[in-house]
């Protein structure tokens, strides 16, 4: 029975609650955030620094380190609490998360994807998906930024929440893709949707 992946809204075949899609980026994404966390850490210091500072023996005060880098490195903590959540779930004894962050980030990966196969079933997923796509996108502005041409514009998407506001996110079709995928949201605009995209598009834009 066709079910609605819970991240992308795409129809899924498979009947499971993350699609194909969205069950491959999120493996591909896990498998990633250990190098990232690490890479992280060569962006804590703000830069030497020349003329500022107490001068000392070993010449002017090291500045403190970046705030948001900091920040950005105790988000991985949440890959850890999804595999908590996973393991509540399945009723299973709570995952041994030791050592130092790298380390228990490393466990914390490594069980997310030993369990994925029922993940994809589970009515998390979607949450999970969401949670480590932020993560991972924050993480690459800094340590990898996409030097590859964003593509085609495709307009704004018109999703609606259940508030009944409209997305309104920046829609562009990737290079070598078939599917506009809105970053934002996560709504799937396969090519048969994109007259009547542009449809909404042009209502919206002269209400």
């Amino acid at each position: 029975m066709d079910t609605t992946c819970t991240h992308c809204h795409a129809p899924d075949p498979t009947g499971s609650t993350l699609c194909v899609h969205c069950t491959t980026t999120l493996t591909a994404r896990l498998q990633q955030l250990p190098r990232m966390y690490e890479a992280l850490a060569g962006h804590l210091a703000p830069g030497s620094s020349s003329g500022h500072g107490r001068a000392g023996k070993g010449g002017p005060a090291p500045l403190p380190l970046r705030v948001d880098i900091l920040d950005l490195r105790a988000e991985f903590d949440a890959v850890s609490g999804w595999l908590s959540a996973v393991h509540d779930a399945r009723r299973l004894r709570g995952p041994r998360l030791t050592g130092d962050a790298l380390t228990r980030l490393h466990t914390a990966t490594a069980g997310l994807l030993a369990h994925m196969p029922w993940i994809v079933l589970w009515p998390g997923a979607g949450d999970l998906a969401q949670e480590i796509g932020d993560l991972h996108r924050n993480a690459a502005s800094v340590v990898d930024p996409d030097p590859r041409p964003r593509g085609r514009r495709i307009g704004h998407c018109q999703t609606i929440d259940p508030s009944g506001t409209i997305c309104g996110a920046v829609l562009w079709l990737a290079p070598g893709e078939q599917v506009v995928r809105c970053d934002w949201c996560s709504m799937a605009w396969p090519p048969a949707t994109w007259m009547q995209l542009r449809a909404w598009q042009t209502e919206n834009a002269a209400a």
